[in-house]
C-alpha cells in the first residue's frame, strides 16, 4: 500500500492529465509514483493536503464521510468575521443541493507563521476587510466550503486545506510531498 501527502499548489488540477484545450498545470508535474490517485479532491483554485493512494479502500476510509475524517481548512474570507455567522457554519448551512453538517468554525487573528504566500497572491481591496477562519468539516461536497461561506455572507479568497483525519502537511512547501508510513 501506498499513501502519499502532497502539498497541491493553487492552479493544479487534482488529476494527471488536462483534457481540456487549456493544459492547466496536473499532479504529473508533482508525483512520478505510478498508480496512485487521489484520495479526495481539492479544487483547481484550491491549495493544501491532497492524500494519494493505490490503495481504494484507503480512499474510501479517507473520504466517506461515514467514516468520519476531519478535513481542516485555513480561510481568508472577505468581510468581517462575527461570531452569529460563525455559530450559523456551526449549525449547518442550507445550500442549493441540502443542508451541510454541523462544522466546527472559529476566528483566527490572520494567517499562520507556517503558512506560504499565495502565487499569485490574492487580491487586496483598501475598501474591504478580510479575515482568516479554521473550518473543520467531515463532508466534502464539490465546492462545498465555498459555498458555505459565501451562504454567510464570508466569500472565500484563500482556501488551503492542511489536515485531513491524522494526516497533515506538516513542513510541505507548495508542490513537495512525500511517503506516508
Amino acid at each position: 500500500m501506498t499513501l502519499i501527502a502532497l502539498n497541491k499548489p493553487y492552479g493544479v488540477l487534482c488529476q494527471f492529465t488536462d483534457r481540456s484545450e487549456a493544459r492547466r498545470r496536473t499532479l504529473a508535474e508533482f508525483i512520478d509514483v505510478p498508480d496512485v490517485y487521489p484520495a479526495g479532491r481539492l479544487d483547481h483554485d484550491s491549495e493544501g493536503l491532497l492524500l494519494l493512494t493505490d490503495d481504494g479502500a484507503l480512499a474510501h476510509r479517507l473520504t466517506d464521510p461515514r467514516h468520519k475524517q476531519d478535513k481542516t481548512y485555513l480561510l481568508q474570507v472577505e468581510g468581517m468575521v462575527e461570531e452569529s455567522t460563525l455559530q450559523r457554519l456551526r449549525d449547518g448551512v442550507a445550500l442549493n443541493d441540502g443542508p451541510t453538517l454541523p462544522a466546527r468554525a472559529r476566528s483566527l487573528a490572520g494567517p499562520p507563521a507556517w503558512l506560504w504566500p499565495r502565487d499569485p497572491p490574492v487580491r487586496f481591496r483598501k475598501t474591504v476587510p478580510d479575515n482568516w477562519i479554521e473550518l473543520i468539516l467531515r463532508e466534502g461536497r464539490n465546492r462545498q466550503v465555498r459555498r458555505m461561506t459565501a451562504a454567510v455572507g464570508l466569500p472565500t479568497l484563500r482556501l488551503v486545506r492542511f489536515r485531513i483525519g491524522p494526516y497533515a502537511i506538516d513542513g510541505l512547501a507548495p508542490g513537495q510531498w512525500r511517503r506516508i508510513e
